[in-house]
């Protein structure tokens, strides 16, 4: 696992962008530069819940939310991966991105806010996200500033 780190300064307040994150129509909105149907079947967001991140084929990632402080952070635990459906916690795929970390900041900056995100990715990912988390933090800026 190699940790991937991204910023965006946003001008919008810190409320602002986290409601853009987590909520469920702008967060298909901004998931979209990952996979075209993108979504997160969560219930709410609660720290210690289970988290599953699909796309338009149900496949992705199974967590937990490890932490979350309204406005200021949230971090995801990967314990496995979603085959058309089915959670694999078990499989060599779903045993790599076990214990993997993602985690958003916001930090107030005298623009409005700086995000930051940090991801722990598999080298099969790396190149992936490098392209992808850019195209996904412009949406978010984009759709933080539209309010």
């Amino acid at each position: 696992m190699e940790k991937q780190t991204f910023k965006v300064s946003i001008n919008a307040p810190r409320k602002t962008v986290w409601n853009v994150l987590w909520n469920d129509a702008s967060y298909r909105a901004w998931t979209t530069a990952f996979s075209e149907g993108s979504r997160a079947e969560t219930d709410g967001w609660k720290k210690g819940s289970k988290v599953l991140f699909l796309d338009a084929r149900n496949n992705g990632m199974v967590s937990t939310v490890a932490e979350n402080i309204p406005e200021e952070f949230m971090s995801f635990k990967h314990i496995g991966v979603v085959l058309e459906g089915v959670e694999d916690m078990n499989s060599a795929e779903g045993k790599e991105w076990n214990g993997s970390i993602e985690s958003y900041a916001l930090k107030p900056s005298p623009t409005g806010t700086e995000l930051t995100v940090e991801m722990d990715v598999t080298e099969e990912y790396k190149d992936y996200f490098s392209k992808t988390w850019p195209k996904a933090l412009a949406k978010i800026k984009e759709l933080a500033e539209q309010h």
